[in-house]
């Protein structure tokens, strides 16, 4: 007999419900492919509860109550306590952010972001704050490293009798005219423009390839090139993020595992005054009211 998989929760048979358009669920970036063993590491009713999520399209309703009535095993209360216990393991964090409507106006929607590989608080908060490093430009081939001990514009005039014989220059004359060709380099030149202005309109016999050379790239300098003005970046969208449990908002750095003081069920004895201190000035507010009341009451007559 085949193993049963311990991880699928069992399904209510009525589809499970989208959050509205905005909210519900939403899958973290970079995600291993899903494996058996995917949630081993958790509690058998949370590993149950995050395989039923990790199912679940983009969008979906998956608070406390919508998941109790499609997890027949599990009610409300268990259903809160898997999602607390899951934010801590780092697969979710709830965030509210502000999204531009299709008319064009801005408002904010919660949203809980899904991580089947569980992730640490430093990887949500570059995820969350849109920190995360750019990959590399798919297609782009990288610059090729020049030659140990010769420069780029040595290199590019030692090149050029390979294209046009006529214009072939000896070590010396490479020397001599580098300083040239690494000023229409420095003015945004590239390589085939410089040998363009060195191989084009050639006259049937050259004498003497470097006295032409430095001619050309004295005469045919470029002008000093204004930069080019940089791509507007794309708005980040503005992100708060949320205690898994309470929803209290707060910094990234103050809900570690994704749960604030109070849920992380840390004291704050320390923020409150002795009790001795408490009463002994309460006691002496007491005793000023009541000495006030005393000299306002009129005297008695005898």
């Amino acid at each position: 007999m085949a193993d049963a998989d311990l991880s699928a929760a069992p399904r209510s048979p009525h589809p499970h419900p989208s959050a509205a358009p905005g909210y519900g669920k939403r899958t973290a970036p970079d995600q291993a492919p899903r494996r058996r063993g995917d949630f081993a590491h958790l509690r058998p009713r949370e590993a149950s509860i995050a395989a039923f999520i990790d199912r679940l399209p983009d969008g979906a309703a998956m608070d406390a109550k919508t998941l109790a009535a499609h997890l027949a095993d599990y009610g409300q209360a268990a259903c809160r306590t898997a999602l607390r216990r899951l934010s801590e393991a780092g697969h979710l964090r709830r965030v509210t952010e502000r999204i531009k409507g299709d008319s064009g106006s801005q408002h904010w929607v919660t949203r809980t972001y899904f991580s089947r590989t569980a992730r640490d608080d430093a990887w949500w908060e570059a995820v969350l704050t849109g920190g995360v490093a750019p990959q590399p430009v798919a297609g782009r081939p990288a610059a090729r490293p020049p030659r140990q001990g010769r420069s780029r514009a040595y290199l590019l005039l030692a090149g050029v009798g390979r294209i046009d014989p006529r214009m072939t220059l000896s070590a010396a004359e490479c020397q001599a005219l580098e300083g040239l060709v690494q000023e229409w380099l420095d003015l945004g030149a590239d390589d085939e423009e410089v040998v363009r202005a060195l191989t084009g309109g050639l006259p049937p016999e050259v004498h003497s390839a470097g006295a032409l050379a430095r001619r050309r790239l004295v005469d045919k300098m470029p002008p000093e090139r204004a930069p080019e003005p940089s791509p507007r970046r794309p708005l980040r969208p503005l992100r708060i993020l949320e205690c898994t449990v309470c929803r209290t908002p707060g910094r990234p750095e103050a809900l570690p595992g994704g749960l604030c003081r109070d849920c992380r069920g840390e004291s704050r004895a320390d923020q409150w005054p002795d009790p001795a201190v408490v009463r002994d000035r309460a006691d002496g507010i007491r005793r000023l009211v009541r000495a006030a009341a005393r000299a306002t009451m009129p005297p008695t007559s005898s």
